[in-house]
């Protein structure tokens, strides 16, 4: 294990950016598998390949950038010093960022199912109000969860973890945050289909 650190430290030194990027690509893949074995009670000859490529693609080309660029704001904006920082970093992170953040995932994740564009527009016109009412009560009911989890480990994050860190950080407490939105984003679209 300490190997495997040392060696995760200096790759991180020497390709930050990438780095990053794979590692929550890699860590938000294995959150699908776990929703899909875990949760959902498939063996793993069940596991749809396509979901978890698709959670590996959200990880690596949208959750990772936009945190990266998230914290380097934060940390820009806010900085480090004082008793506060942490904790106003965190205010600014549950409050602004993340009712955004949830959108945006939820729209990538949900065009990235590739439904057929005449079925799209057909539940839209057929039942508009009624999707958009079941979409607001689940993006609400996913953004409760959030507030369960993620103010005590944003704090930690903040206060604890040096900023070239902060991702992977992140990514780990991830692991059970995205194995909880994998099963529901594919159970919003299970139960549209």
């Amino acid at each position: 294990m300490t190997q495997l650190l040392r060696w995760y430290n200096r790759t991180l030194q020497n390709h930050p950016w990438k780095t990053q990027i794979f590692t929550t690509g890699f860590l938000m893949a294995s959150s699908d598998v776990i929703a899909q074995t875990a949760i959902e009670k498939r063996n793993f000859k069940q596991i749809e390949l396509q979901r978890v490529a698709r959670f590996a693609f959200l990880g690596t080309c949208f959750v990772a950038p936009v945190l990266r660029t998230w914290y380097n704001v934060l940390e820009k904006s806010i900085g480090t010093l004082g008793k506060t920082a942490g904790l106003r970093k965190m205010m600014v992170d549950q409050v602004l960022f993340t009712p955004c953040f949830l959108g945006c995932f939820l729209s990538i994740s949900g065009l990235l199912q590739l439904q057929p564009w005449t079925i799209i527009k057909a539940k839209i016109i057929k039942k508009a109000y009624t999707y958009i009412f079941i979409i607001l009560l689940e993006y609400f009911e996913i953004l409760k969860t959030n507030y369960m989890l993620w103010p005590g480990a944003q704090l930690i994050t903040f206060y604890v973890i040096p900023l070239p860190y902060r991702i992977i950080f992140v990514s780990f407490v991830a692991l059970l945050w995205n194995t909880y939105l994998a099963s529901q984003a594919n159970q919003s679209y299970s139960a549209s289909s």
